[in-house]
């Protein structure tokens, strides 16, 4: 009885101790970014506490030559475009997948599944062939377009519409309501939850993308703040607080959220595992 008793006060330590290591790393990233410079390897807690390296990103943008707010505001605008496409565009995929019938339907549907076995790199160089020879580098589209439509939200929209009567489609149809109508008006509300976790994801993955803009974003003035981040080190690899300071930035907008909408984060780790 007593080992079974302190089997579970053993886990629970050792959890806590591993949790301790994880988020050491952020700590010291944190920490780091209001030290002064020369105790940014020498010391844990600093004796004082300083604003001087958020400051050098914010207000030195001409002399550093990166635009460090305006990249911020890139990331924001690239993250919630591909968000508000992938959540729009999947809701239509995966009614027009459970609910309407055609030829092919299955043919389409098992190519979605297929597709979602090959890792994102795979299409890495087809997709800049195409982003090249249409003009579209060193814009905003050349980011966006790639990301609108997404067979993982696909595929979780179609199969929660599959859970839903088609007695409300019905309904609505004898009111007069055209697709567009059916699938905003009484199929994404009733899944919800679904485009909550949708959007959660392909928010985050937008956030933190950093391979493809790096190929196609040579711009500075339209850089996401993770690449800017990246050039800076590149060629300003002396300025460590700033970049500490940029990188606490960059990871702000994903701990909030994560705070936020943690329920919706753990539903769809569980839906996934499912």
């Amino acid at each position: 009885m007593k080992r079974k008793k302190s089997f579970p006060y053993f886990t629970f330590v050792l959890l806590f101790i591993s949790s301790l290591i994880w988020i050491y790393p952020y700590f010291w990233l944190l920490f780091s970014s209001f030290k002064p410079t020369n105790e940014i390897y020498t010391r844990f807690w600093p004796t004082k506490f300083t604003l001087e390296h958020y400051r050098l990103i914010f207000l030195m943008t001409d002399k550093l030559q990166r635009p460090f707010l305006r990249a911020l505001l890139n990331s924001i605008f690239i993250s919630v475009t591909i968000t508000f496409a992938v959540v729009l565009t999947s809701a239509f995929f995966g009614y027009m997948l459970s609910k309407l019938t055609f030829k092919g339907k299955k043919a389409i549907f098992n190519f979605i599944l297929f597709q979602m076995l090959f890792p994102g790199f795979m299409f890495i160089v087809p997709l800049f062939v195409l982003i090249k020879n249409l003009g579209l580098l060193n814009t905003y589209s050349a980011i966006i377009l790639p990301s609108i439509i997404s067979a993982w939200g696909s595929f979780m929209f179609a199969q929660n519409f599959k859970s839903i009567p088609d007695d409300y489609i019905e309904a609505a149809k004898i009111d007069g309501a055209n697709t567009f109508w059916i699938v905003m008006r009484v199929m994404f509300p009733l899944a919800r939850s679904t485009a909550s976790i949708v959007g959660l994801f392909t928010f985050i993955g937008a956030w933190d993308n950093f391979m493809w803009p790096l190929i196609v974003m040579k711009d500075y003035n339209k850089m996401p703040l993770s690449v800017l981040l990246a050039s800076f080190n590149h060629e300003y690899s002396s300025y460590v607080g700033p970049i500490l300071a940029g990188s606490v930035i960059q990871t702000i907008p994903m701990v909030l959220i994560f705070l936020i909408f943690r329920k919706y984060f753990l539903q769809g780790i569980s839906v996934s595992l499912k």
